[in-house]
């Protein structure tokens, strides 16, 4: 009989997810990779700081990135928690994407500096740990495969 894996296919999306907000979140920080440091704000509008030249970002967003990125890892741990993490986490960043395309810009809401490119990439982000989390659930969880198996075997 063959070795059971060691890790899921949605525990290893969930590792990869991981590590990609992490260091999106880590570069955030860094001069050069981000261009206008200088303005970085702690939240608000007025943050001038380009992640990539392209992508606004704050320190608040910045941390944003890096609790979700290191929440993965955590939750990479079982099939359990790697899909509530993608499914969770998917949603957060659906939800930025909303309140990047709804909240007024310029207003007392908008806290988290967005624009168009932020707006697409947590549409993406989300769409794709949403996706993942849904597609990757096929692959059942190996510890209720192995109690029918048992179950079954009893009989």
């Amino acid at each position: 009989m063959a070795d059971k894996p060691k890790y899921m296919a949605v525990q290893g999306a969930a590792l990869i997810v991981a590590v990609a907000l992490t260091v999106i979140g880590v570069l955030g920080f860094i001069p050069g990779i981000t261009s206008g440091i200088d303005r970085l704000t702690w939240a608000g509008q007025q943050s001038g700081a380009l992640l990539f030249g392209m992508f606004l970002v704050s320190v608040l967003l910045n941390v944003v990135h890096i609790v979700v990125g290191v929440a993965g890892f955590a939750g990479a741990r079982s099939y359990a928690a790697a899909r509530a993490y993608l499914l969770g986490g998917g949603l957060i960043y659906l939800g930025l994407w909303l309140y990047g395309l709804l909240v007024e810009r310029g207003s007392n809401a908008h806290v988290i500096p967005l624009n168009g490119a932020d707006n697409w990439l947590h549409a993406g982000i989300g769409a794709v740990m949403v996706l993942l989390a849904v597609t990757l659930a096929g692959q059942h969880d190996p510890t209720k495969r192995r109690s029918r198996v048992r179950r079954a075997a009893s009989h």
